[in-house]
């Protein structure tokens, strides 16, 4: 189904018609932002991708209140209906040469716990679909846990177990760099050609354990091998569609997109404007190529630099970000429903980790409403745009508790 008749539709209504016609255009307008507000509202909203912790670490706030910096706090996120935003435990991927990644990601989840504990009137951890859904009817904002890059697990398979335990429920196998479970989309050294043998393992137990395997970062070869071996669906839990930038390993082709949809999988969509556009990618790719060249020259400067400040400084010789739209956001939506059909994305913004990149409309996680209401114009049910803002989700990871629960019995 073409999303984008109703739009055109509306247009030719609009260009045959008078002043009263108008009206009634601006009337339908308000009625898309007012749906969209009762659905958000009403809906089970997860994104899959959110990097508080990670935030919070470089910059210390209470997100039980407004903050003045980040894209999340709980005021904002009860103002855009967020339910469910997956805790992104991220660790830099050259603390593994270092033998620091599994503090790191310790530390990172002990934060997310002292955020609950602080406000356990406002945030809960969840570990399960049943806990989304039960805390969602409390009102309660789910703080799930997702590990963005596997080298916290430091070779030892029990650390799988211990991870689970502490409440994570999908890994990225890697993240920047190769790591010794798989090569990274962004990194040239292909040292597994894919996934090392120790990797392989550790797929396995995922499985065993109910953990969720993530394929966002992986290398194209790691992802085909991924799809072979696992025995429950996947995610792409911050990725968009490479269709629209041809090349870029880090986004999910077509046919990526299709064979995550045949094992049950979903892709969630990255907001961040350089996996959106090309014109705003081709920049950010100059602007990393700089900014890595200024952390040589300056290697007292930490990994957060290059995200957080550098961009500023680049934009003040190179001009301004060519920030993308909502409708190219949408666009993406589209077009992964076109080719699977609307059971395979989600939403995976990568807010508060990509920066002061993210596209008009769409600049934290107040204004899920807008992505609705823009769904809903393009022409998407109200069942469709529910299963976009968390079903399909909770479909996936229902599938992957239950073959857990087949397979192991978990401490």
């Amino acid at each position: 189904m073409t999303k984008k008749i109703a739009p055109l539709l509306a247009a030719l209504l609009f260009l045959a018609g008078c002043g009263e016609d108008a009206s009634e255009s601006a009337a339908t307008r308000v009625d898309y932002d007012a749906e969209a507000q009762r659905i958000a509202r009403d809906s089970i909203v997860i994104d899959t991708h959110v990097d508080v912790p990670y935030r919070l670490e470089n910059e210390p706030a209470d997100v039980s209140q407004a903050t003045e910096s980040g894209d999340f706090d709980y005021p904002r996120a009860v103002a855009g209906g967020l339910n469910a935003p997956f805790m992104s435990i991220y660790t830099p991927a050259s603390l593994e040469a270092e033998g620091r990644s599994k503090a790191a990601a310790e530390k990172l989840i002990d934060s997310v716990e002292a955020i609950v504990a602080n406000a356990p009137d406002k945030f809960a951890i969840a570990t399960s679909v049943a806990d989304v859904r039960e805390q969602f009817e409390k009102g309660l904002v789910s703080l799930p846990l997702g590990m963005e890059n596997g080298s916290p697990i430091e070779g030892d398979i029990e650390n799988l177990q211990h991870f689970y335990s502490r409440g994570i429920r999908y890994v990225s196998l890697s993240h920047g760099l190769t790591n010794h479970l798989s090569d990274s989309s962004y990194d040239e050294n292909r040292q597994w050609q894919g996934i090392s043998e120790f990797g392989r393992e550790v797929i396995a137990e995922m499985n065993r354990l109910g953990i969720i395997i993530d394929v966002s970062h992986v290398s194209d070869d790691a992802f085909w091998q991924i799809i072979d071996m696992t025995e429950a669906p996947v995610i792409a839990s911050h990725s968009s569609a490479r269709h629209f930038t041809p090349g870029w390993e880090r986004n999910i082709s077509d046919e990526m997109i299709v064979a995550l949809a045949e094992v049950g999988g979903v892709v969630h969509i990255n907001f961040g404007s350089s996996f959106i556009s090309e014109e705003s990618r081709a920049y950010g790719e100059a602007m990393f190529a700089a900014g890595r060249a200024h952390q040589l020259e300056h290697p007292e400067l930490d990994e957060s630099f290059l995200y957080r400040e550098f961009p500023r400084l680049y934009a003040a010789e190179h001009g301004p970000f060519p920030y993308a739209s909502l409708d190219d956001v949408l666009d993406h939506f589209d077009h992964v429903v076109e080719l699977v059909g609307i059971d395979h994305v989600g939403i995976g913004s990568d807010y508060d980790g990509v920066g002061d990149s993210l596209p008009v409309g769409l600049k934290d996680v107040s204004a899920y409403p807008n992505l609705v209401a823009g769904l809903l114009e393009r022409g998407y049910s109200e069942e469709d745009v529910r299963k976009i803002l968390g079903e399909n989700l909770l479909r996936v990871w229902a599938h992957v508790e239950a073959y857990a629960a087949t397979t192991s019995s978990k401490t």
